[in-house]
């Protein structure tokens, strides 16, 4: 058997073709393991991967040339605010510009359009649902400062202060949500969440940051900036950094760049010069206090901080609260004597009031706990206004400020009224309580010596204003551009925005360069010669 199978071998084998047959055992390429077709498998895969790189040189190269990413691009943007002040209503549209994708503010002319109308939202207490209507003068204006094709990318937010602050809560939402209505349809960028009411300490730390980016002293070192004291309407800030402890609950970090801020920020609610001057006279009203007991004896009482001549009847009082007008019987008897020692000593009783509650180590205004204060501050709001009032300098003002104030409180309303024809007498009215109230706020309360030049009053660094919703405006547009700085490209610094590109389009032109002499490589396929009996390479012909 075995003889006559090899005879069988040799015999079919005479017969064979005398070319040698080449059976293909396994292909040495990247053909799968049971193709058929290793040739035109092995270039569909070269094809695959030579894609790769060229769609990779297509994506980093719109990454970095395109406007969004790259860094001498230039895009000018807009965004508003509507400051919903106890007194009236502002609104402020903001012109920027994204360079490489960082905001770029500029205050001055071009980049700034404020107006304000009164009243306040506040004032809409008694028909909160009308309160939306206030807002169409303002938003006439703010469509007249950027172009149409604009509107819808332009973000509109609605922060409201403490005349809203000392409302009830349900009056409030009605107040929000009638304004939201119209903020809805006004064809800028609007989410509901975006009309609120601030609380204090966010005010304080608005007007901080603008005050310090003015200055030039932020991102720099935190005990080199410059706090800020603000007299609102119906309330008080205070904001600065301090090295002492406190507690938390007055802590506010502001993180800005790599360095963090920590501040002391506080509001203190009902002690704005409007609202402590009507807690004054409703005081005086209801005849819960006297400054001169002697009159009681003639059935008078004495109201300090208004120039004697001046008559209090009911049509002086129209613009006070309900409770205070039903006090009227009190008003008869009310006589006015202005003097400002015992003025800032009223001040100074409402200033204190409630400081039988401290729970701290020691309470400067009310209940409330304020660090001692530390470095330069800038005086602001109605402490500037009441010093141009009184045409005082910027810089130790209060000395001065104590003597202009007790000529005004002395002086007769008659000579007064004629003295500043152009001024509202409502207006006027105050300025006897707001130059004592300054001083019995400032160097009674708070400790700042008359002399004093670290603390300067302000209302504008260069042509910046010192306006809160300027600050609120540049921590916005600060987070903004962090989320979207969030990718890969944005987030590597280099020195030369073309270096960056050089180095990329070198990485890429290796890159492919390596894959297409990849792609060019012979194929190679391993087969086993039966004439010879052994395996051999050969290359794979190109058709």
């Amino acid at each position: 058997m075995r003889r006559l199978n090899a005879r069988t071998r040799v015999s079919s084998k005479s017969k064979m073709d005398p070319n040698p047959i080449k059976l293909h055992l396994r292909p040495s390429g990247r053909s799968g393991l049971f193709s058929r077709n290793p040739k035109s498998i092995s270039r569909s895969h070269c094809f695959v991967f030579a894609s790769i790189p060229i769609a990779l040189a297509f994506f980093i190269c719109y990454a970095i040339f395109s406007g969004i990413s790259s860094p001498n691009s230039v895009i000018t943007k807009f965004a508003i605010v509507i400051d919903g002040g106890s007194t009236g209503t502002r609104i402020h549209v903001f012109k920027y510009r994204l360079e490489g994708g960082n905001p770029v503010f500029d205050f001055g002319k071009d980049g700034l359009a404020s107006m304000r109308v009164s009243p306040g939202l506040s004032s809409f207490a008694g028909e909160p649902d009308g309160a939306g209507h206030s807002l169409f003068e303002l938003l006439d204006f703010g469509k007249s400062k950027i172009p149409k094709e604009s509107w819808r990318d332009t973000e509109i937010r609605l922060m409201a202060t403490a005349g809203l602050r000392i409302l009830e809560v349900n009056v409030q939402q009605r107040i929000l949500e009638s304004c939201r209505r119209l903020l809805r349809s006004s064809g800028f960028k609007f989410r509901d969440e975006w009309a609120s009411v601030i609380t204090g300490s966010d005010e304080g730390v608005y007007a901080w940051v603008v005050a310090n980016h003015a200055l030039g002293t932020l991102g720099g070192d935190p005990l080199h900036t410059t706090g800020i004291i603000e007299l609102g309407g119906a309330s008080a800030q205070v904001t600065f950094v301090s090295t002492e402890s406190f507690p938390s609950g007055f802590l506010r970090a502001v993180k800005l760049g790599n360095t963090t801020y920590n501040l002391y920020s506080n509001s203190f609610l009902h002690f704005g010069l409007n609202v402590a001057h009507d807690s004054l006279r409703e005081a005086l009203a209801s005849g819960d206090f006297n400054m001169a007991p002697q009159s009681l004896q003639k059935g008078l009482q004495i109201d300090p901080c208004t120039p004697k001549g001046y008559s209090h009847n009911d049509e002086s009082w129209k613009h006070s609260s309900g409770s205070m007008k039903e006090e009227n019987q009190y008003l008869s008897s009310l006589q006015s004597r202005g003097n400002f020692s015992e003025c800032r000593s009223a001040a100074l009783m409402l200033l204190q009031k409630g400081k039988e509650k401290c729970s701290y180590q020691h309470c400067d205004i009310g209940s409330t706990f304020i660090p001692r204060l530390q470095g330069n501050f800038l005086a602001t709001e109605n402490f500037f206004y009441t010093s141009k009032f009184f045409e005082l300098g910027p810089r130790a003002f209060l000395s001065e400020l104590m003597t202009a104030g007790q000529e005004f409180c002395e002086a007769d309303w008659s000579k007064l009224k004629k003295k500043y024809q152009s001024l509202d007498e409502e207006d006027l009215l105050r300025y006897c309580f707001s130059s004592a109230y300054t001083v019995a706020l400032l160097h009674d309360s708070l400790g700042v010596a008359l002399d004093d030049e670290r603390i300067k009053v302000a209302n504008q660094v260069g042509s910046i204003p010192l306006d809160w919703a300027l600050g609120a405006f540049i921590l916005q547009s600060t987070a903004d551009s962090d989320v979207q700085d969030h990718n890969w490209i944005t987030n590597i610094s280099y020195g030369s925005p073309s270096l960056l590109s050089l180095i990329a389009i070198f990485v890429i032109f290796l890159f492919t360069a390596w894959s297409i002499s990849k792609w060019r490589k012979p194929q190679l396929k391993t087969i086993y010669d039966l004439e010879k009996g052994r395996y051999i390479v050969t290359r794979v012909g190109r058709s």
